[in-house]
């Protein structure tokens, strides 16, 4: 067992024991959001699959307008439209125009669009202010080609993703199941919302956070409820959860008596490591009990949510397969003073506000206790402080936002 751990060494434990997820499954794209493609994906057909137009205007030959002006405008013959959905059955012949929309097939014959602002209609002909170009047309295949793989294995399955897959012809998906992580709470104290509050008691706040922090991650959240601080109840609860890819326990890991979680994997499991060189967040455990992953977060609802942040979620997409990174990183210049920790890397909860000239400014998000948690609402990142300093305002820092999908260089905290 190794315990002390600095970040990057927890980051590359526990993504070594992240086995990738073998089973995958069909969806509809209405149900694609959010998972991950478990293949490469193919265009089933050219986009578009005939040349079309892509202003409204008139489909014509480019010699039938050569010079044409204002002044002296050239005069075609209008023999049809060519909406979209309903292309036009002849062929355009010397002379003659025929009416288009944005997206409407090329007639055969056309080889130049005019947009209708360059254009006059008087019945059924049509006058030309300038000459026809081909720019307006799009060809056949201009976006992608059959057969082309536009999608990759490992692609997390954006909106517009769906939408590419869509028109590549697909109306089903192969994704990667998702994995199934159990949430369990342990300790006497903890109540279920709604419930009265005894004296001592605090409401299950970790169960809830944890569970939308894997969902947004791209796992299946299995809530097993609250074990107290008895072992038996504990192996119960653990063995309810069925045929589980990870588990995660909140409580009962660091150095008391009614640290269960701790006990039951020195005794009956392997411990991978405890502890790692960081605050908030130092006593976490990663082991194995029986044949299930197991994590056991912090009690304190901060802690619980950095340290699966942190080093839940990469291990959630690496048993996906995704091709993106877990989260990222950005430059800010601190706004406030943060406080450092001694021997450890310091994540500090912080509001992130745009600089006029460019870039963020981080500024502390409040109380930074690890029982905190309004922090975690009011702030959008964490600010990683190096070990034994401190960073005062004007300082550079690398921030972790809380938005996957905020902008930053993309990268893990391997070092501070």
């Amino acid at each position: 067992m190794q315990t002390e751990i600095p970040v990057h060494e927890a980051l590359r434990i526990v993504r070594q024991h992240a086995k990738p997820i073998a089973e995958t499954e069909r969806v509809p794209l209405a149900a694609a959001r959010g998972r991950v493609l478990a293949e490469d994906l193919a265009a089933l057909c050219d986009h578009p699959d005939v040349a079309n137009t892509a202003v409204d205007g008139y489909a014509v030959r480019a010699a039938d307008t050569e010079g044409a002006s204002r002044e002296n405008p050239a005069v075609l013959r209008l023999v049809g439209e060519s909406p979209a959905g309903r292309p036009f059955s002849g062929a355009l012949g010397p002379g003659e125009a025929v009416a288009v929309y944005t997206g409407s097939p090329l007639p055969e014959g056309a080889d130049a669009v005019v947009a209708v602002e360059d254009t006059r209609r008087e019945g059924e002909r049509v006058l030309v202010f300038k000459p026809a170009s081909a720019k307006d047309i799009r060809p056949r295949g201009d976006d992608f080609k059959k057969g082309e793989v536009l999608l990759k294995k490992g692609d997390l399955l954006t909106p517009g993703r769906i939408g590419l897959a869509a028109a590549m012809g697909h109306a089903e998906l192969p994704v990667v199941r998702r994995p199934r992580v159990g949430i369990l709470s342990t300790g006497d104290e903890v109540v279920a919302p709604g419930e009265p509050l005894p004296h001592g008691g605090v409401y299950d706040s970790n169960s809830y956070a944890v569970a939308a922090l894997v969902e947004a991650a791209g796992g299946e959240p299995v809530t097993l409820g609250r074990a107290r601080d008895a072992l038996p109840e504990l192996k119960d609860q653990l063995a309810a959860g069925g045929d589980l890819d990870l588990l995660l326990t909140s409580g009962g890991v660091s150095m008391g008596e009614y640290d269960l979680v701790r006990r039951l994997l020195a005794e009956e499991g392997e411990i991978y490591f405890w502890k790692i060189l960081q605050r908030p967040g130092h006593p976490p455990i990663f082991g194995r009990y029986r044949d299930t992953l197991v994590f056991g977060l912090p009690g304190n609802p901060v802690s619980a949510m950095v340290v699966f942040f942190l080093y839940g979620r990469p291990m959630l997409f690496a048993m996906l397969g995704r091709t993106d990174p877990p989260y990222r990183r950005i430059r800010v210049r601190t706004g406030d003073f943060f406080k450092g920790a001694k021997g450890k890397v310091a994540f500090r909860r912080a509001a992130l506000f745009y600089r006029p000239d460019g870039g963020f400014v981080a500024k502390s998000a409040g109380n930074q206790s690890s029982g905190a948690i309004r922090t975690m609402a009011t702030g959008h990142a964490l600010v990683a402080v190096p070990p034994d300093r401190n960073l005062n305002p004007g300082d550079e820092a690398w921030a972790i936002p809380f938005d996957p999908e905020a902008l930053g260089a993309p990268g893990l905290p391997e070092q501070f």
